[in-house]
């Protein structure tokens, strides 16, 4: 972090919440243990032979495999964000975590940036419609394979269009998106099939989350019902023996 970034950021306003107050999962700005432990699990949960590193037979997991293998590909291509592993074709521990905020709470600035570079092929600061067919073209496969409603592209294109209402039109940019109420439905529905059928399909259970907890981002909702859930298994013995918390040598966490 450099200084700019200290100053720029309320990091030290953060510190004096947590040393005010005595339940650290209510402060959800860096220091939340919920946060920490859902994503440690999620990533141990993946981590098969627990090396500490994902490939890409272990990330398409993620999500009940959510994630289309084209933009798995992307994101193992250093596209979305320079690898931090140290070893090819692996993504490490701070990799993942980047990625599952990401993925998680797409409406954050981070999160804009890291999945408008996985689209944008030619890296040319647009995503075109050429390149939106490109990763949609598996997600109509996935649809035709489930049995599910296909959803033709050119259909889609004219909904993401009038979405994002492009300043250029045929080019979004990065700014467009970051303008758009919505661009976490924008990425979902070119490569997250699940969070695609939840938005098409109106989830009640997701309309009720985001109405009583409009305080929270998207990943806090997220965190928070993934530790409830890792807390139900933890009691019932069915996780807690499973985890090394202290990683391979106990430096990676």
């Amino acid at each position: 972090m450099t200084q700019l970034d200290f100053v720029k950021s309320n990091l030290v306003k953060v510190l004096k919440y947590v040393d005010e107050e005595p339940d650290i999962n209510k402060v959800l700005d860096y220091f939340s243990y919920e946060h920490f432990y859902v994503l440690y699990c999620k990533f141990w949960e993946l981590d098969n032979d627990h090396d500490f590193l994902l490939d890409r037979d272990d990330l398409v997991k993620l999500s009940n495999y959510a994630l289309t293998y084209r933009i798995v590909d992307r994101i193992f291509s250093g596209a979305c964000k320079p690898l931090s592993s140290g070893t090819p074709d692996k993504l490490g521990y701070q990799d993942f975590i980047w990625l599952l905020l990401s993925e998680e709470d797409k409406h954050s600035e981070t999160a804009i940036r890291y999945w408008f570079r996985g689209i944008d092929l030619d890296g040319d600061g647009y995503i075109t419609p050429h390149e939106m067919e490109y990763f949609y073209k598996e997600q109509l496969h996935r649809m035709d394979c489930l049995a599910q409603e296909v959803v033709q592209f050119e259909d889609i294109l004219c909904q993401m269009t009038d979405m994002v209402k492009p300043a250029r039109e045929g080019y979004i940019s990065m700014l467009d998106l970051k303008r758009c109420k919505q661009p976490g439905v924008f990425f979902n529905v070119l490569f997250n099939l699940t969070k695609f059928i939840q938005y098409d399909q109106k989830d009640p259970g997701q309309i009720f989350n985001e109405r009583a907890t409009p305080e929270l981002t998207d990943w806090d909702r997220y965190a928070k019902i993934e530790y409830a859930r890792l807390a139900m298994e933890e009691d019932q013995g069915e996780y807690a023996d499973e985890i090394d918390f202290g990683g391979e040598g106990g430096d990676d966490v």
